[in-house]
């Protein structure tokens, strides 16, 4: 299998709804973050592709055909190279404050870290992908929405129009699918994991990360 969309929009962009999405279009699976919990070989190679270790992205990705969320989307350029037919699906907020409102009540809480707590080579595994392609203080309001606006504004300046789809949760289909040559389903777009339903999760504790995927489809 080869990967036909590469998702580089971080988290908080509607990326679960996207794995929905891509899954439905493409009759394959999405590579999201709720992956490394049922594969705790990819955290090692996660860490190693931080620190700029030699990674077998065919080999780790080889039975999904998309991406979408952290970590793999702040490993867009690797991933674009080596896959240079798939378009590149920039998921983002209206706005940078819009985002950080959200990541800030979810995946930035001060909760998920002790959650995390419960998976000590994951935890360790995010923040050294954070520190070496996001930033190392996603507490820090103003550090989190730069590395926010600077990642996608890299991906805007490096990847060709004709290959970018620049997304935003609210365009729903249509976008994805003309890029791709695929009709529009009959479907409404998969609406996942709102901030609602994250914070209950996180408030679970560890449990919910075992169970998310459940949850949530």
């Amino acid at each position: 299998m080869t990967l036909r969309v590469i998702g580089a929009g971080v988290g908080r962009t509607g990326t679960l709804s996207l794995k929905g999405a891509l899954e439905t279009l493409l009759g394959g699976t999405c590579y999201h973050m709720l992956e490394v919990f049922t594969h705790d070989d990819h955290v090692t190679m996660w860490c190693d592709a931080a620190t700029g270790g030699d990674v077998d992205w065919a080999a780790m990705l080889a039975d999904y055909n998309a991406t979408s969320d952290f970590p793999a989307c702040l490993f867009w350029r690797e991933l674009s190279e080596l896959y240079p037919d798939a378009p590149v699906l920039l998921s983002t907020r209206a706005s940078s404050q819009v985002w950080w409102e959200s990541a800030h009540e979810t995946i930035f809480s001060p909760m998920i870290e002790a959650v995390g707590a419960e998976r000590p080579d994951w935890l360790a595994m995010w923040r050294t992908v954070s520190k070496a392609r996001f930033t190392d203080q996603i507490h820090d309001e103003a550090a989190a929405k730069t590395a926010y606006d600077r990642h996608n504004d890299e991906v805007r300046s490096s990847v060709s129009p004709d290959r970018l789809i620049d997304w935003q949760p609210g365009d729903g289909w249509e976008p994805i699918c003309e890029r791709l040559g695929l009709a529009v389903p009959d479907t409404p777009f998969p609406h996942a994991n709102t901030r609602a339903e994250m914070k209950a999760m996180i408030a679970e504790g560890a449990a919910a990360l075992d169970h998310i995927s459940d949850l949530e489809r």
